[in-house]
């Protein structure tokens, strides 16, 4: 349904000035149009503008928290520009830019694009946050060395984070062999989607595996094609709506997310649920991270 009142296109749910000024506003929203590393559907170019735009049929209220998490305040930045030249010259751009507002002492969260946007996010959150550890919802296990040429592929994401964060991968139903050896030798804790369905504790386990500042990297082929088929690369066996934001909501009940980003959107032209879903996902996380710091 559509909002009433003074909006602004430009910013997530539509936001008035009085509750997007970037001094007044909790969470800041950096939207990266970056896709430099496709391998299957392409099109994570338009994500964060197909989110922005789904957001302004996003309700205000929360009928689960019983409060409008908007009034914390979200400033929607301007699109950070792709820098065509290489995934690694992109990378270090988002850094740049991330470090800089990771120290304004924001909630920042990273909306792309494709998931290489998570390393540069990533690099500037573990320079402020010295004990911080990433929990990573994904359906790839993300730890190839190097693909298709590059190894800032999106195919490699986990492993370029390996080397100076720890993590955890939750919700993995797509592994290589090399993939599922590195993994095992290096200790890295990977709950498989088949595996956490049959045990609703697991959460618990995930979060013995955490550090209390914890930066959140949500790709959306993490959720079952049958809610989220809009995805570069989806698998099926992915978990359903409900099951997590009850996932979502204990962990950051328990930890603290410091960082987010919302990644591998891939609009399908006249399909507007996957794109509404995302952007109440989103609203939902930044709901359950304002239920808790209040």
């Amino acid at each position: 349904m559509a909002k009433k009142g003074l909006f602004i296109p430009h910013n997530f749910l539509g936001l008035p000035d009085r509750f997007s000024d970037f001094k007044r506003s909790r969470f800041v929203i950096l939207p990266i149009p970056y896709e430099g590393t496709s391998s299957y559907k392409a099109g994570t170019r338009g994500g964060p503008q197909a989110i922005i735009n789904a957001s302004k049929q996003v309700e205000f209220y929360d009928e689960e928290l019983n409060t409008e998490p908007s009034k914390r305040g979200i400033c929607t930045l301007d699109e950070l520009e792709p820098d065509a030249s290489s995934p690694e010259k992109m990378v270090e751009k988002i850094y740049g830019t991330a470090k800089d507002l990771v120290d304004k002492e924001r909630i920042l969260i990273g909306l792309g694009g494709e998931h290489t946007i998570t390393i540069g996010l990533v690099k500037a959150f573990r320079e402020k946050y010295k004990d911080l550890s990433v929990l990573q919802l994904d359906a790839h296990a993300d730890l190839r060395d190097s693909y298709q040429g590059s190894k800032y592929s999106h195919a490699c994401v986990m492993k370029r984070i390996k080397k100076f964060c720890d993590y955890v991968g939750v919700g993995i139903r797509s592994i290589s062999k090399e993939e599922a050896s590195f993994a095992k030798s290096k200790g890295i804790e990977l709950f498989f989607a088949e595996e956490i369905k049959e045990n609703p504790g697991f959460v618990n386990d995930v979060l013995k595996s955490l550090s209390k500042n914890v930066y959140l990297s949500l790709d959306l082929d993490f959720l079952d094609p049958s809610i989220m088929p809009a995805v570069g690369t989806p698998e099926p066996g992915g978990l359903l709506w409900h099951e997590t934001l009850d996932f979502l909501n204990k962990v950051i009940q328990y930890r603290n997310i410091v960082g987010l980003d919302l990644v591998e959107l891939s609009p399908l032209p006249g399909i507007i649920a996957p794109d509404f879903l995302a952007a109440k996902l989103l609203y939902k996380i930044i709901g359950y991270i304002s239920n808790r710091v209040n």
